[in-house]
């Protein structure tokens, strides 16, 4: 019963971040490192995986930071056509009969998982980036 709600939330993101990287790494493809790598006889799988796809994922990773709190807000009208009780349904419904407490309980948790979001995204760079360090 929650394999449609979860396809109908996951597929518009899925689509946008296939097109980033696709976009990402068709630019990254024809950058100076690649020619580089390939000019020094590196293998054709480890300039894809190691060098092309990593830098690639920097992007992905500053997009993908943002879609936790984005399928919050997004959830309300999955909610509402699949009649799945959530917490966009709550929230909106607690906005619209003004239950203050309830709405910035709701507005504190989309706000807590911004900033996990940017926690994630930050610790992702760290490890993909060489020249980004935590301390």
């Amino acid at each position: 019963h929650l394999a449609l709600p979860v396809v109908a939330l996951a597929y518009a993101n899925f689509a946008f971040l296939s097109k980033l990287m696709r976009s990402a790494m068709l630019e990254n493809l024809s950058a100076d490192f690649v020619r580089t790598a390939r000019a020094k006889g590196v293998d054709e799988n480890t300039v894809l995986w190691r060098h092309v796809f990593r830098n690639s994922l920097l992007p992905l990773i500053t997009v993908a930071a943002t879609l936790l709190p984005a399928m919050l807000a997004g959830s309300v009208i999955v909610e509402t056509i699949f009649s799945v009780p959530g917490m966009g349904k709550l929230t909106f419904d607690a906005v619209m009969g003004n239950d203050y407490n309830l709405a910035v309980t709701a507005l504190m948790l989309a706000t807590l998982l911004t900033l996990l979001g940017n926690l994630l995204a930050d610790l992702c760079y760290a490890a993909l980036d060489p020249r980004i360090s935590l301390g």
